[in-house]
């Protein structure tokens, strides 16, 4: 079922094993389709095993912000295990299915798995960690560092899941990426063409093919791992 993702980096076989017998749901999630709900009641965490999701916070006035993109591998839902509620929406960029760990199947696990334990915490980190490179990202690089890391980050994650970190498909829109990085349509847009005239990228709609990687980690002026 874990099929090494989700949750399994650093834990033994056995362990695995047990975590398998823990995980008895998956869940397939249309394109557009909604995983869970800001509000909801927050009773499992999600391991994304294909596809890609997009998270999102909304305010009483309707106003969006995308708070990350997530890809295989990656869970979801660990930030609202604090008040037991979602904190954001989540939903799918693309076709993609999830395997669902429920809380109270996991403390009833949690005793005789010291090494879940530690995973979680590692999760938690990473995602902690996540939020900081945001607010980094939004507070004090200029536009062109914002687009420049979000596409390495982006090569890097992929790389690791065995795909090629030069050449890769855009799930998300323009839109959706100035949103995340709080940047307008119209600067995404012309700062693609600016990559692209400067030989950093080749791009055609949504598919990117980064041909100086050392440019753009050179732009970007940051770690973006």
């Amino acid at each position: 079922m874990l099929n090494a993702i989700c949750l399994p980096l650093g834990m033994t076989r056995q362990d695995v094993a047990k975590m398998d017998e823990l995980i008895k749901e998956r869940f397939r999630l249309p394109k557009g389709g909604t995983l869970y709900r800001q509000g909801d009641v927050a009773d499992a965490i999600y391991g994304l095993r294909s596809g890609s999701i997009k998270t999102q916070i909304e305010d009483a006035n309707g106003q969006v912000q995308i708070t990350g993109f997530l890809l295989p591998g990656e869970v979801l839902g660990l930030d609202g295990l604090m008040t037991d509620q979602q904190v954001s929406h989540a939903i799918a960029l693309e076709d993609s299915e999830v395997c669902i760990i429920r809380l109270d199947e996991m403390d009833q696990l949690a005793p005789q798995l010291p090494s879940l334990q530690r995973q979680l915490r590692r999760l938690m980190s990473k995602e902690i960690g996540r939020s900081h490179q945001l607010l980094l990202a939004l507070g004090s690089l200029r536009s062109e560092q914002r687009l420049a890391a979000f596409l390495l980050n982006l090569s890097q994650r992929l790389q690791v899941l065995g795909y090629s970190p030069y050449e890769f498909i855009l799930r998300m829109s323009r839109e959706e990426i100035g949103n995340f990085l709080g940047l307008t349509l119209e600067t995404v847009s012309r700062l693609f063409s600016r990559f692209a005239r400067e030989g950093l990228i080749r791009v055609q709609q949504r598919e990117v093919h980064i041909l100086d990687m050392a440019g753009l980690q050179a732009l970007s002026g940051t770690d973006c791992s």
